[in-house]
């Protein structure tokens, strides 16, 4: 962490780590300060409290996702590029920003309810992206006749697990486990297309 780094955003970069490797509750404000070398009392002079950094952390991470792979949604490609490319981007923010990405994911629920509640609104519409861009390919037929919002959550749910295991010091890139996961994903889509309409898929 460079010394030119705002003090706001080193404590969140301090928290963020905490908070991964312990848990939120488990992270006590001085063990913030004690990371930054800093007076548990002077923490005080650029946060309100413990629970402002997890929110600040939080909303970093959903503004990212959104920012990465709300173009994509929107864009008029193909359901299954639009997919694909979807879940690369969202692997790679998880990837590169790892820490609050795990915080994001785990820790939310640790906000008050008010903020907990615009928090479960924006997930639910993140994930509102990906049922649109599945319902579209199995409106287009380029995918079989699956329940989009079941397969939006069996998808995020395995790519948000990458946060937990990934390394950058393991055998497969960050893109390389994007592409082998996007690969998995669009080809069970569209091989869950019957042979025969008058059949059960």
């Amino acid at each position: 962490m460079t010394t030119d780094t705002p003090r706001k955003q080193q404590i969140e970069d301090a928290a963020s780590t905490l908070f991964r490797e312990r848990g939120y509750a488990a992270t006590s404000v001085r063990d913030i300060a004690h990371a930054l070398d800093m007076q548990g009392g002077s923490l005080y002079a650029h946060v309100a409290s413990k629970e402002d950094v997890l929110w600040a952390i939080v909303v970093r991470a959903a503004d990212r996702f959104n920012a990465e792979v709300g173009p994509i949604a929107a864009s008029d490609r193909t359901a299954a590029r639009k997919l694909r490319k979807m879940i690369r981007a969202h692997v790679a923010v998880v990837t590169s920003a790892q820490k609050d990405a795990a915080v994001f994911l785990d820790e939310w629920r640790f906000l008050s309810p008010e903020r907990r509640a615009t928090i479960a609104a924006r997930r639910d519409d993140y994930e509102g992206l990906f049922r649109k861009a599945i319902a579209q390919g199995v409106g287009s037929g380029e995918f079989g006749r699956i329940d989009s919002a079941q397969t939006a959550i069996v998808i995020l749910s395995a790519l948000n697990g990458i946060a937990s295991w990934y390394s950058p010091d393991g055998n497969l890139t960050a893109a390389q486990i994007a592409d082998q996961h996007a690969d998995l994903f669009i080809r069970a889509l569209t091989w869950a297309k019957p042979t025969d309409e008058g059949e059960d898929p």
